[in-house]
């Protein structure tokens, strides 16, 4: 069977390393500005009205951009069964975190309105506001564990993962850091979007807490890039990679180093492409709100989200998931992948499907246009 499928183990593998890497950019890029929006909803919108259309603006997409996380663990389950089963264990506390901030999230939008009591609402926006920055808060402590290393490891006979940390070890002063970015970084992309979507005032609040949020993720991205580079311990494979052979990541050797994570930019200069635009994105996206090209400093907040994300990726290469506990345990694009033919069948899924998804979102964006204001959200009955 294998015979048939027109690319090798080796590069499938690659391919869907990139894919898993799109669904993550897409989904903090498109349900990032939901959680931006909804930890900023205290300090954008300071009465009942204005925080109506702060929550109006992400009211009719934010369950289209919610599937691109469960689309991105779906991947993540059958693409890579190891690292689902391993990051799921470890970070089982977290997750149920993550699951409690989403699932109160569209009980807040929903609830909230149906009473019209002030003290009601309020409490709704404060679960809103709770929800925004804890999720955004645990993936990037999740993303700063990543690049520490996951305690973990595999029965060399079962390859059955154990877990050796705790859940309070997951908040360590670097993991931390990459948490505060997070919640900066997602509050700028909401806020540019509410600069655009939104008229004065809050438009303006919005636009004076995304130029402080740009700020802060362009200083806390290079913060913890020279962090990564001058304190971090890096992994690097010291055995012969095969690309094609059976996953298995007690076969090979690993050798931790303190800046390895930075041996690919050396080894491949254009990947610093990457964190540049993490970096100039940022900047740029104040200095756009600045004068108040709203549309472009949208585009340029998603650069930035975008770079910072591949940064991760293209430090971390080949590893997926490096192990703290026992550095030859970790996952590598190379030893935590399903079989040949289930990435091939799941690329030809890919193929049809994400066109699809692509065109209709795109469709509802561009039925959902234009600015949120108290005559359109008082004259829409289905608002919230």
């Amino acid at each position: 069977m294998d015979t048939l499928i027109p690319f090798d183990y080796g590069t499938l593998r690659v391919v869907w390393w990139v894919l898993m890497g799109a669904l993550l950019i897409g989904f903090a890029v498109m349900d990032g500005f939901d959680l931006g929006v909804a930890a900023l909803l205290p300090v954008v919108a300071k009465t009942d009205t204005e925080r109506r259309i702060v929550i109006n603006v992400v009211g009719p997409v934010w369950e289209g951009n919610q599937v691109w996380l469960i689309t991105a663990g779906g991947a993540i389950f059958a693409a890579w069964p190891l690292l689902y089963a391993a990051s799921f264990s470890g970070f089982y506390l977290a997750m149920m975190l993550v699951l409690l901030a989403l699932i109160l999230r569209p009980v807040g939008f929903k609830y909230r309105s149906k009473m019209e009591d002030t003290r009601w609402r309020n409490r709704w926006d404060a679960v809103l506001c709770f929800s925004g920055v804890v999720a955004s808060l645990v993936f990037g402590v999740a993303m700063g564990n990543i690049i520490l290393g996951v305690p973990f490891t595999y029965d060399a006979m079962t390859l059955r993962p154990m877990y050796e940390g705790h859940f309070f070890q997951l908040f360590m002063p670097f993991a931390l850091l990459a948490g505060v970015l997070s919640v900066v970084m997602l509050a700028m992309h909401g806020a540019v979007l509410l600069a655009w979507r939104t008229d004065d005032p809050v438009s303006s609040r919005a636009r004076n807490w995304g130029r402080l949020c740009a700020v802060l993720t362009a200083a806390l991205f290079v913060a913890g890039g020279f962090w990564v580079a001058g304190g971090v311990p890096g992994h690097a494979i010291t055995s012969v990679i095969d690309t094609a052979a059976p996953s298995d990541p007690m076969l090979k050797s690993v050798s931790v180093q303190t800046g390895a994570w930075m041996a690919n930019y050396a080894k491949w200069p254009w990947m610093w492409i990457a964190p540049a635009l993490g970096v100039a994105g940022a900047v740029l996206t104040a200095l756009l709100l600045t004068v108040r090209a709203n549309m472009l400093a949208f585009l340029s907040s998603s650069t930035s989200i975008a770079g910072v994300i591949l940064t991760v990726g293209f430090s971390l290469f080949p590893f997926i998931m490096p192990s703290s506990s026992n550095p030859k345990a970790g996952l590598t694009v190379w030893d935590g992948s399903s079989s040949h033919l289930t990435l091939w069948i799941m690329v030809i899924a890919v193929a049809i499907f994400l066109p699809i998804v692509t065109v209709y979102t795109g469709w509802v964006y561009r039925v959902m246009r234009g600015k949120v204001t108290h005559e359109s959200v008082g004259d829409t009955p289905n608002s919230y």
